[in-house]
This record gives C-alpha cells, structure tokens and sequence, in this order.
C-alpha cells in the first residue's frame, strides 16, 4: 500500500504549522550586522593601504634574498681562491 500526500503551503505556513519559531528578524539583523563590517574592511582594501602594507615587507625580504645569494656567492668564490690551485687541477 503507497499513500502519497501533498502539501501546497508556503514556507512561513510550514513554520508555523511546525511551531518553528521566526527568525527573519534576527537574520535581517545579523545580515545588516556582515554587511557592516565587510564595509569597513573594504576600506582597509584600497590599493594605497595595500601597498603600503604588502610592498615594504616583500621588497624587505627580496633584499634580504639578495644578501644571502651574494654572501653565499662570495663565500663560494672565496673559498675557491684560497685553497692550494694543485689540488683543484686534476689534470
């Protein structure tokens, strides 16, 4: 035996019915509440505030890189010239 039944009622109908409680009143508050905020970390997004903090920190560690690459390079050139030139030729 199949018994199919329809219900033809709108969401608020169903609530109610269910004895859910309303929370349109909350989630509108709570919405105006994310829209706030995310308005005010737009501004912290203006292409100046991000330069200023994005580009001093990654133009630091770029020439932090170059120093070590041309410490390192100067290490290894240097080691190369004080060591005894007989015992780098193997010819």
């Amino acid at each position: 035996m199949k018994i199919t039944v329809d219900i033809d009622c709108t969401p608020d109908e169903a609530r109610k019915f269910l004895g859910l409680p309303d929370v349109g009143p909350m989630q509108e508050a709570l919405i105006k509440q994310v829209q706030e905020r995310m308005e005010a970390n737009l501004k912290a997004l203006e292409p100046e505030a991000l330069f200023q903090t994005w580009l001093p920190a990654s133009l630091q560690g770029m020439e932090q890189l170059q120093k070590m690459f041309w410490s390192q390079m100067a290490n290894s050139s240097m080691g190369n010239n004080t060591k005894d030139p007989a015992k780098n030729d193997k010819s």
